[in-house]
């Protein structure tokens, strides 16, 4: 079974409907035969590092509402995230654009680090509050991740993978996918958001069914 999932490591919801992915992935009978490829989406494909200003004051300039409410947003989400074991610190959290990440991802992918990089960038940018958009942490990301720490190097430096990255968001256009994370189990079922475990396993029964 392949699962494509489209996703921005910038997306608190993603991180969360990962692990609940996950949750129901260890779950599912034939899950060693399932194949997972994550693509690559820009909810602000406008974004700019922003190194003096944290998730609350950038969310609430963004929406026009006030920092109170962007707090209590955002604990919202941390404490879902803590229900699937996630550590949000939206305290220390850098704004940053998302598209070389995305092009890490991309090259992971074809040396087979695809879900390790995209869990390392979740990490660096929740949890961690690094900058994502840094080459020297994505560098590091790599690195730690199994990559060539000098394939990595030249990559960044370069436009490598961006044809892959646009791509991807064209595909998400095409399927008329305006939200992520977004599911597509063998390219019959999809699921939007993060799901409870119970509906990707669902969904995952229900596809193994009908390719049966």
């Amino acid at each position: 079974m392949k699962v494509d999932i489209w996703s921005d490591v910038r997306c608190p919801f993603c991180y969360i409907g990962k692990r609940k992915f996950e949750m129901a992935l260890a779950q599912f009978e034939n899950k060693d035969e399932v194949e997972v490829e994550w693509h690559s989406f820009e909810l602000d494909p406008n974004a700019t590092t922003i190194l003096d200003k944290n998730a609350y004051d950038y969310l609430a300039e963004r929406y026009g509402k006030s920092r109170e409410w962007s707090v209590e947003t955002h604990k919202h989400v941390a404490q879902t995230a803590a229900e699937v074991g996630l550590t949000f610190n939206f305290e220390q959290s850098v704004i940053a654009n998302s598209f070389d990440a995305h092009r890490l991802i991309q090259m992971a992918k074809q040396n087979g680090a695809g879900d390790l990089v995209e869990e390392n960038l979740f990490k660096a940018h929740f949890t961690d509050g690094k900058n994502i958009a840094d080459h020297e942490v994505l560098l590091q990301i790599g690195k730690d991740s199994g990559l060539n720490a000098l394939e990595v190097e030249v990559m960044l430096k370069s436009d490598d993978f961006t044809d892959e990255v646009r791509y991807d968001e064209k595909t998400a256009q095409d399927l008329g996918i305006t939200g992520v994370p977004f599911f597509i189990f063998d390219q019959k079922l999809a699921v939007s958001g993060a799901q409870p475990p119970e509906t990707f396993l669902g969904a995952m029964i229900k596809a193994g069914e009908e390719a049966k």
